[in-house]
């Protein structure tokens, strides 16, 4: 992230962050979305029938006072189970496989994605941000993954000296809260300069 963005900064440049949040991530994961993914990565047939059998009947149980109370589960990845980041990975990696344009990079952990955009200008950065969260949303809803444009917030970087600029990025027709600082594992980014571990 810094070597995309400073040097662009140092030479005059202007960037757009935007910090992306699945909704309920996790817990959303779509099974027969993950099925399709491997089966369009040829998965072998006994790796895909072993990950079908997996996700098939399964039951959240909740136990009081010896009573049992039980749900079928339908989506998901199973909690604490080893196979979960797996499962995840398979569903979110069509996002990360866009093709977006050069002036733009994708960085994930877990579900937490950063778009990182470049351009010469603040105007030119807001509308390739926009071409780029249009392919996201187009992709996710084939993909059966939901970005909550509620927790997501865009960040314009820039050393130029002028007053406070307004960019318009939008998520599910929704403008995305613009933020002056924003912290992504344990980086503490400003408009300005982007610091580590502070």
């Amino acid at each position: 992230m810094k070597q995309y963005i400073e040097p662009h900064l140092e030479k005059g440049g202007v960037a757009i962050l935007v910090s992306m949040d699945v909704h309920e991530a996790f817990d959303s994961a779509c099974w027969p979305a993950i099925l399709e993914r491997l089966r369009e990565a040829k998965c072998s047939r006994n790796l895909y029938y072993l990950v079908q059998d997996y996700l098939k009947e399964r039951k959240a149980i909740i136990t009081i006072n010896n009573f049992n109370i039980g749900k079928n589960i339908t989506i998901g990845c199973p909690e604490g189970s080893s196979i979960s980041p797996l499962l995840w990975s398979i569903q979110y990696d069509p996002v990360l496989n866009l093709q977006f344009t050069h002036h733009t990079r994708a960085v994930a952990f877990a579900d937490d994605l950063l778009l990182m955009i470049r351009a010469d200008s603040i105007r030119e950065a807001e509308n390739i941000a926009n071409v780029e969260m249009d392919k996201i949303a187009t992709c996710a809803e084939n993909n059966k993954t939901k970005f909550n444009e509620e927790k997501s917030k865009v960040m314009l970087m820039t050393r130029r000296k002028r007053k406070e600029q307004k960019v318009a990025v939008y998520m599910n027709n929704k403008t995305i809260l613009q933020v002056q600082k924003l912290k992504y594992f344990g980086i503490n980014l400003t408009t300005n300069y982007i610091l580590e571990n502070t």
